[in-house]
């Protein structure tokens, strides 16, 4: 998507088409991915003790994140290579 159009297009009607379409046939009934979504993020935080996040948090949660999308599909590759990326982020923020 451009980051500047002429046309009425606008990023709303955008993101309408990926929910409604390819988002939802691929990690399921928004509802469900974001209960999931909610449960593996509030067991992590509840496992670090209410301390500041970091940033490797961050890559954590992103790697939890998928791994709930990956319960819908779990042949779903693009989200096995995120995790991918985001566990050798988490690597990276030691560096």
């Amino acid at each position: 998507m451009e980051s500047v159009r002429n046309d009425p297009w606008t990023a709303l009607d955008e993101a309408k088409k990926i929910i409604y379409g390819d988002r939802e046939r691929t990690y399921g009934k928004p509802s469900k991915n974001l209960d999931c979504i909610a449960k593996m993020w509030t067991a992590y935080l509840e496992s670090i003790g209410g301390r500041e996040l970091e940033n490797k948090d961050v890559a954590i949660m992103m790697v939890l994140l998928k791994a709930a999308r990956l319960a819908n599909d779990p042949d779903h590759l693009d989200s096995v290579v995120d995790i991918c990326g985001y566990a050798a982020l988490v690597e990276r923020c030691y560096e």
